[in-house]
């Protein structure tokens, strides 16, 4: 799916920063503007890609400068360029916040630079070679919260609002009512493959049925192009059709890999990073099976790796 790279104007003193094509990484950012301030929703993967993307907003910010930064979950593509939003209060669910501390900059650096076999350093350099983790601090919110909150952006009304576990523990909405807009973070993948890293996916649907009935016009997601009301169910019928998929190959006793391999992705066979149904299926598993272990993940990279290759 094609689309441009760059802060876009989609109207009412709102902003996306999106970044093609969308995969591993490769996050989208938005911006709110109120009467003299401005509300960020997400950073970037690292301080140079969010610097860059801070230096194209700065005509709007510079007299409106970001006095609130929300991360709308834990994933460092949305958090790990924190540290160069100076003085700004950083919001985030208290669900999300917990997780920031479970994942360091540091431990993407360590994973990049393990020895795990060809294949799957191969596909990790793939998929994270253009990002560089060292010298990031870890995020850590000053404001958190559950369930919702209201926000005063100087005069202007912005609602946050608590869908997770879903994609993450706590994933967040950021609904801007008088716009009719919203910024999902990783509640929507258009384009690219949903990425189920802690569920429950009825959750993650009922998620995409709530943005469907906020009946906004502008829905800017957390990966891929804006979309609407199409994009959102699409990504509801992919979280529907894997979790049946999944459930009847775990009731059939087929074994994480056995099981992924085995699913005909259909009409989402050419979605980006297709081989994260590894991922979406260890998730749904462990829905099944409570006391699951979850499956290491330098194994679910690897088992990704041989999936994608011998496709």
């Amino acid at each position: 799916m094609s689309y441009d790279e760059g802060l876009f104007d989609v109207g009412e003193g709102l902003h996306a920063y999106l970044q093609p094509d969308g995969g591993w990484g490769w996050s989208n950012a938005g911006l709110v503007v109120g009467g003299e301030q401005s509300l960020l929703v997400d950073t970037l993967f690292d301080l140079k890609l969010t610097a860059t993307m801070l230096e194209r907003m700065a005509p709007v910010t510079g007299p409106r400068p970001i006095r609130t930064l929300v991360n709308t979950h834990a994933n460092g593509d949305h958090c790990y360029g924190n540290q160069l939003v100076e003085g700004a209060d950083v919001i985030a669910s208290a669900a999300s916040a917990a997780e920031m501390a479970e994942l360091p900059p540091a431990g993407l650096a360590a994973l990049m630079a393990g020895d795990f076999g060809e294949t799957t350093n191969a596909y990790l350099a793939e998929a994270f070679g253009a990002f560089e983790f060292n010298g990031i601090e870890p995020p850590r919110p000053t404001t958190t919260f559950t369930s919702s909150l209201s926000l005063d952006v100087d005069g202007r009304a912005v609602e946050l609002i608590e869908v997770g576990p879903a994609h993450t523990a706590g994933d967040v909405l950021v609904h801007v009512p008088d716009a009719k807009a919203i910024f999902t973070g990783d509640i929507l993948f258009i384009g690219g493959t949903p990425l189920i890293w802690n569920g429950p996916v009825e959750n993650w649907i009922a998620a995409c049925d709530l943005i469907i009935g906020l009946g906004c016009d502008v829905i800017v997601p957390g990966h891929g192009p804006l979309t609407d009301h199409a994009g959102v169910a699409a990504v509801s019928d992919y979280l529907h059709y894997v979790r049946s998929e999944a459930v009847a190959r775990y009731e059939a006793g087929l074994p994480l890999f056995d099981a992924a391999r085995d699913i005909e992705l259909g009409p989402y066979e050419d979605w980006l990073d297709w081989e994260r149904i590894v991922i979406n299926v260890d998730s749904i598993y462990r829905e099944l099976e409570p006391n699951r272990e979850p499956t290491h993940i330098v194994d679910l990279f690897r088992m990704m790796a041989e999936l994608k290759l011998h496709k």
